[in-house]
Parts: structure tokens; sequence; C-alpha cells
């Protein structure tokens, strides 16, 4: 073994020792269930400013709840808030070849404009908001997208020309409604999913799609999003995935008019029986350093950040949310909904900025909760908006 060779895994070796002590911190076990309380209604709630508060909202989801989507976002939009997320996807209105149906899109849109919502319009095409995040129309493609590979103007060009084409029709059928008051270009649009997907668009691909609509909307901004890891393994691991061109986070600081973070304070990696194992990075340093670098960074350029998916909804070991009943999952009681929003007004003060908005992402779960009889969680989201 050269000197270089050791000294390069002796590096390697106390890099791993450095992370695994605040990783370890970040390690919670825990009942996958716990009784309600009514802590929601203790704790205080941060005064918004400026900042927008809003929902995304996802029918797709509704349906894996077996709730009514209109009647859903109806019950939804009668709440006092300001801005309302919705998403068009692509394989519902291109399900074959010639067709192009927008109906899904339409009255989702008309129904925030009656209630008098500003509206963030996903785009997709590729990848949008709800799992499992993919929605290219099957017909599409021949095959599926190469795992392990970056998928990008050389590799896939007729994916590319179908989706920039997708994206001007959008574009130019939506441009004239003033409700619309930002486009979202695909989601978390450089980063795989989880583990179940390993491919990933590459950077060029990205910026295709969003000179694409730009040059048939110049007006309007243009929010990109990413997962913001708050724990130490999540962030070394999504590091190592996505270190050659960055994730998704990286990308909108450099492409992005509006910066999007998606969040997730506690979630679940893994369960056996009625016990949890949780990271929970609140208090984690290195997801805190990025934090506030990406905070600094793009208030100084004089762009915005906005929470794009603030938790609100569990996140354990399952696909679609739990619902215990009379308790609440682990991961995400109902105070935590006031919580996670307490924490980024916080820790946006703590670099001099301020949010342009901050999205709850899980309202069709809160729905689907009173629907059981538990109206905790639209309580607390209730308390939030009128003391904030």
């Amino acid at each position: 073994m050269t000197w270089t060779s050791a000294m390069g895994r002796a590096l390697v070796t106390a890099g791993a020792a450095a992370l695994a002590v605040p990783a370890l911190t970040e390690l919670r076990i825990a009942p996958s269930t716990r009784a309600l309380t009514r802590r929601w209604r203790e704790v205080p709630v941060g005064r918004r400013g400026n900042t927008a508060l809003g929902i995304s909202f996802r029918p797709r989801q509704c349906e894996d709840f077996d709730l009514d989507p209109r009647e859903t976002l109806t019950t939804l939009l009668s709440y006092p808030f300001d801005l309302v997320r919705l998403s068009a996807y692509w394989d519902r209105i291109e399900p074959e070849p010639g067709e192009f149906d927008t109906d899904e899109v339409d009255w989702q849109l008309e129904a925030a404009e009656r209630a008098g919502k500003r509206v963030v319009m996903c785009l997709g095409p590729i990848k949008s908001f709800g799992y499992p995040e993919y929605f290219v129309p099957g017909h599409l493609l021949d095959e599926a997208l190469p795992e392990g590979r970056l998928v990008d103007p050389v590799s896939q060009p007729a994916l590319l020309d179908a989706a920039t084409r997708y994206l001007a029709r959008m574009v130019k059928r939506y441009r004239d409604r003033e409700s619309i008051v930002a486009w979202q270009i695909e989601h978390e649009a450089v980063d795989p999913l989880g583990l179940e997907h390993s491919w990933r668009l590459a950077q060029t691909f990205l910026r295709h799609e969003v000179a694409t609509v730009r040059a048939n909307d110049p007006a309007r901004p243009i929010v990109l999003n990413g997962f913001l890891p708050t724990s130490t393994i999540v962030l070394a691991h999504q590091w190592w995935r996505t270190r050659d061109q960055g994730d998704s986070v990286a990308a909108a600081e450099q492409i992005a008019d509006i910066v999007g973070i998606d969040s997730y304070a506690r979630y679940a990696v893994t369960s056996v029986g009625r016990w949890s194992v949780y990271l929970d990075g609140s208090t984690g340093v290195l997801p805190a350093l990025r934090r506030r670098r990406l905070l600094a960074t793009v208030a100084a350029t004089g762009r915005k950040v906005m929470v794009t998916e603030g938790q609100a909804e569990p996140w354990e070991a399952v696909t679609v949310p739990p619902s215990p009943t009379a308790r609440a999952a682990s991961s995400c009681p109902p105070e935590r909904i006031i919580k996670n929003y307490n924490d980024w007004l916080r820790w946006a003060s703590q670099a001099r900025t301020e949010l342009s908005a901050y999205l709850f992402w899980g309202a069709e779960y809160w729905v689907m909760r009173d629907r059981q009889g538990d109206s905790s969680y639209l309580d607390a989201f209730t308390r939030l908006l009128e003391q904030s």
C-alpha cells in the first residue's frame, strides 16, 4: 500500500467517523403511534409577517384515501389561506396518442379562482409531486428509463421533444389566468426517487424545459424545488448519489427565480411490530449549516425562497400515511404542523430573510382524519391561520 492510498483511506475513515456521531444522535426508536393529545392547542404560533401560507393539493392522494377530490378541494379552499399549489399530471392529460384532456387541471384551477386563491402550477412534465412522482405517459417511452443513468438531451431526445412541446402547450393554455403566480417545472427535478429508481434528470434536460417555459411566458417566475435533508445520514447519502451535478436544491439555486424547499423534520426508515426507527435531524449540525448557507445565498441574490412542502402529515415506513384510530402517527402528530412551521420562520429570521411562502404538505390527510372523527389536524391548521 502506498503512502497516498493509505492517507486516502485514513481520510475516508476519519470522515465516516465524523459523520457517525451526529448521525447516531438523530436516530429515534419509538412506538409508531401515540395517544392523541391537545398539545396543538398549546404550541405558540409564529407570526408570518409577509410570508404567504398555503397548501398543495393532490387528487391522486384523495383517491388513495377514498376521498372525492372535488369535495376535498372545496373543503380545503374554504380555509383562509393565500396560496394553493396544483399539479398537471402528464399521464392523465395525454393518456393516449393524440389525446389532450385538461379537465382535471381546469376544475381545480376554477375552484381555486372562485375561492380567491393564488396558484402555483406545477407542470411536470417528467416528475410531479405525489407518489410515485413520475408521470410520463406510457405511450411516449418504448422502455423504462435506464437505472443508474442521467436522462439527458442526447440519450432521450424524443422524450425531451415531447416534454417541451407539452410544456409550451400547457403554458399557452393557462398563461392568461391571473390567478397563476408562478410555474413549477418538474418536482425535485434532478434527484432520484428514494430507492424506487436511480435514474435522474440531467441539468441540461431541465434547462431546456425551463427555457421553453420562459420563452412562452417571460413574465411569471419559475419555481424549482428540492428535498433539503434534515438529517446527516440523508444529507451524506443524497450528496453521494448526486455528486456529479448536484441535487435539486443546488439546481434551483442556479436556475430558478424562486427556490422551493421540501422539508420533513421526522420520518420513519423502518419498523418492526409496533416500533419504528425515525430520523429526526431537527438539531443536526451539518443540515443546519447547509440550510443557513442556502437562505443567505439566495437572499443575497435578491431571489425568493419558499417552503414548497412543509411536513404536516405522517411519514411512516409505508407509502400511504397511516391513520390509526384515536391515535396519531409518531412522525407527525397535529402539533408538528405548527412546530415545523415555527422552525422555518425562525430559521429564516436567523438568516435575516423572510420566506415568500410556506405550503403545508398533507392537507388531504387532514380531511381524511376529519371524516374518521379526528378533527385535530384541521383544528391545528385553523388555529395557526388565525394566530399567525
